[in-house]
């Protein structure tokens, strides 16, 4: 079993009206692929389905694509969800 880390999410622009937050801190897989990693935040905000296509998404501050690219995350670790 992977162990869980506890990261920060921050939001910006739209994705801040969505959430009703600036940041918040998830506890997630260690390794986790990107896509899956959006669906766990996407699950705390559901209005953020609406936008996901406008969504630049950045961890270890670094663009990453919603997709099967596996993340190494540790914790205390930055993700941000920046509507463009």
């Amino acid at each position: 079993m992977v162990p869980l880390c506890q990261a920060e999410v921050l939001y910006f622009a739209k994705s801040v009206e969505i959430t009703g937050v600036r940041s918040e801190t998830i506890s997630v897989p260690q390794e986790i692929k990107a896509l899956q990693l959006w669906k766990e935040i996407e699950t705390r905000h559901p209005g953020l389905a609406d936008v996901r296509n406008q969504i630049l998404f950045a961890v270890h501050q670094e663009y990453v694509e919603l997709g099967d690219q596996l993340l190494l995350l540790q914790p205390g670790d930055e993700i941000a969800v920046i509507p463009h």
